[in-house]
């Protein structure tokens, strides 16, 4: 990577993994645009789960399929016959999702992020009809993968249709794809576990998915152990997501590799607060201090400090629904303010 490199976020830039607290809509899409404002920063569409069913990430992606169908069985999603309730349900959050971003971005220009979930997570959440994950039928993880590409097709063209200034972002949410690849995908019963999927076959699902946003970035996300950056990287994307914190230096190379290949970071530094805490005041009062890890890292790869604030984006450890809502816009703006202080002081 040069340090002319350019991508469609500014130097500096800051934004959000996706969801947030509490179940109102134009309030959220409010916060978010107004805490991400100005020409470097990364705007998104929010992901409310705690509206309920239809809302969850993997009810919400369920709901975009095209010609699948899934419903809510107490074991989790399960691919059904035909739309029910629980289709109409989440198509009728990202209604609502869609409608208050367009109101908040009225004449925007710029880009803004929308968030799925990717094939290999899907494949492991969704059911087939006898109650397994889609994971463990080659054939029904293929359909799967065609129909999420198809159904992104349709969602992505709507989000330009509604804010036609935006160059759309597309983050695919893959959490499960370290277990994918490491055969650590329980079964039903929980007593088995499904075996490794090909290293080659996920990085071409990928790669078709990815293909779908026609050449506008893509960003792979996953706050699990042991990110795979270099075949993301290998499959197209333009950036991987990732919690920062759990980073081992076992991971330099790979990294080192992939940053210098092209790929951009974006590091989840910031705490997410779980479980309704918040972490405190405290970390969020020192945002040089939140970014002294990513330089750290920096240094050890050996790359030009020149690049850092262009190659890195920063955001929260990982989604914010299981923070307070006054806490999820504080740490919004931490995260701007950190990635201010790596583009002022890159060393």
């Amino acid at each position: 990577m040069t340090e002319t490199v350019e991508f469609p976020w500014g130097p500096a830039a800051a934004t959000g993994v996706g969801s947030m607290p509490g179940q109102d809509a134009r309030e959220t899409a409010r916060i978010v645009t107004g805490s991400l404002e100005g020409p470097t920063h990364l705007p998104f569409l929010p992901e409310l789960p705690a509206r309920g069913p239809g809302a969850d990430l993997i009810g919400r992606t369920a709901g975009l399929l095209a010609e699948l169908f899934a419903r809510l069985e107490p074991s989790g999603w399960r691919i059904g016959d035909r739309p029910g309730r629980d289709t109409r349900r989440a198509r009728a959050w990202l209604r609502e999702d869609l409608d208050a971003l367009e109101e908040f971005t009225q004449g925007y220009e710029g880009p803004l992020k929308v968030s799925a979930v990717g094939p290999w997570t899907l494949a492991a959440a969704l059911e087939r009809r006898n109650g397994e994950a889609m994971l463990g039928d080659p054939g029904a993880r293929r359909d799967l993968a065609e129909s999420l590409a198809e159904g992104l097709r349709g969602h992505l063209a709507e989000v330009r249709r509604r804010v036609p200034g935006a160059r759309v972002v597309l983050q695919l949410d893959e959490p499960s794809l370290t277990a994918v690849l490491t055969g650590r995908v329980p079964t039903a019963s929980g007593y088995r576990r499904h075996e490794p999927v090909d290293r080659a076959l996920v990085e071409e699902t990928l790669r078709a998915v990815v293909a779908v946003a026609g050449g506008d970035p893509v960003v792979v996300h996953s706050c699990a152990p042991r990110v795979p950056f270099g075949l993301l990287a290998r499959a197209g994307a333009t950036a991987v997501s990732f919690d920062f914190g759990l980073l081992t230096e076992s991971e330099d190379e790979a990294i080192g590799e992939a940053v210098e290949g092209g790929l951009a970071l974006f590091a989840g530094v910031v705490p997410a607060g779980g479980q309704g805490a918040a972490p405190g005041e405290a970390a969020l009062s020192d945002p040089a201090g939140t970014v002294g890890g990513v330089r750290s890292l920096w240094r050890r790869l050996g790359l030009s400090p020149g690049l850092l604030a262009q190659a890195v984006t920063v955001t929260p450890a990982c989604g914010l629904a299981g923070a307070s809502p006054a806490y999820a816009r504080a740490a919004l703006t931490h995260c701007v303010r950190a990635a201010r202080s790596l583009a002022d002081n890159p060393e």
